[in-house]
């Protein structure tokens, strides 16, 4: 039976959900999306380079899930970061650090083993609406 108090989320600006998942769902005032990897949206496959390409790309991603859910990443409150190497974390944070300027949201930080498809960092999120 589903549940008439979410909303699922899609759009082609980021990459298609690939497994049982939806990019995001909006309920009451939040939307939490799915974690991204530096997918380019347009061919499927990780972005050229290496942290500071896939965290831009991953930020990307989710920049444009947060837009088709009708937020925001000003709007986020806590984002979940997983890094395959956490040697990475002075690039990658300086890399997300330019698209949080001011009064960033909560985070964590986790060392995994291994993200899918080879990727160096996944990100998701959990943000507000935009108020109307």
């Amino acid at each position: 039976m589903p549940n008439d108090n979410r909303k699922i989320v899609t759009t082609d600006a980021a990459p298609q959900a690939v497994a049982a998942y939806s990019q995001a769902l909006v309920v009451g005032t939040f939307v939490y999306t799915s974690g991204q990897i530096g997918l380019n949206p347009e061919t499927g496959t990780l972005v050229d380079g290496g942290i500071e390409e896939q965290t831009r790309q991953v930020l990307q991603n989710l920049s444009a899930v947060l837009q088709a859910a009708g937020s925001h990443l000003e709007l986020a409150i806590k984002n979940t970061c997983y890094l395959a190497d956490m040697s990475d974390f002075g690039a990658f944070n300086e890399v997300y650090g330019s698209f949080f300027p001011s009064d960033p949201p909560a985070r964590t930080t986790i060392g995994v083993a291994a993200l899918p498809q080879g990727a160096r960092v996944e990100i998701d999120t959990v943000a507000l609406l935009r108020q109307t």
